[in-house]
């Protein structure tokens, strides 16, 4: 029941973390910036990735709905704080310095302040499900699943707008801003508790 919001969520950190573009030697300026982003933003990916593996791993099918509530919510919260703190380091960072680059930079920010109240939003919606019923309970996680999909096609032109040309180049060379499923870095191991 859990594996469509988990795919929908999957989706959103995707978004921030599939950086395209191949590294080149490009100037200097736009490199120091990327690092000065991805940097610190690399531990926000990892809070990102690493909730959306519990929320994986919360439901086998047998689950019951109140562990899952409970994996869900503090995941959801996880995210809301990862998603505010990736705001934060990009408010830091600057504008990339391109002609574009604030404007970019202002939307992102924007976005990545909305998509943290929007899984805070999705914290408060989880926690008030009802778990007593499965049947229910599983449809209340679908509806969740759209909320989260709204909130990723939100964000997804304020990123394409600061992850192209150059800006994207530069920030794809950045360790920080890989991300670590793609570049073969083993996966949290989830311990599973019975």
């Amino acid at each position: 029941m859990n594996k469509k919001l988990v795919a929908a969520l999957s989706g959103g950190a995707a978004l921030v973390l599939a950086l395209t573009g191949c590294s080149d030697d490009s100037n200097k300026k736009l490199n120091d910036w990327a690092k000065s982003f991805c940097d610190p933003a690399q531990a926000h990916f990892q809070q990102i990735q690493d909730a959306n593996g519990a929320m994986q791993t919360a439901d086998n099918g047998s689950t019951d709905s109140k562990k899952v509530q409970q994996t869900d919510s503090a995941a959801f919260q996880k995210i809301s704080q990862a998603y505010a703190s990736l705001a934060k380091s990009l408010e830091k960072a600057g504008p990339p310095p391109t002609d574009q680059g604030k404007q970019a930079q202002q939307n992102a920010v924007k976005e990545l302040n909305s998509l943290s109240k929007g899984y805070a939003d999705l914290q408060k919606q989880v926690n008030n499900l009802d778990t007593s019923d499965k049947l229910k309970f599983a449809d209340g996680l679908r509806d969740l699943s759209s909320g989260i999909n709204k909130l990723n096609k939100q964000s997804e032109a304020a990123f394409k707008n600061l992850e192209s040309g150059d800006v994207g180049k530069a920030m794809a060379a950045q360790k920080g801003c890989q991300n670590p499923a793609a570049s073969g870095s083993p996966a949290p191991t989830q311990s599973k508790k019975s």
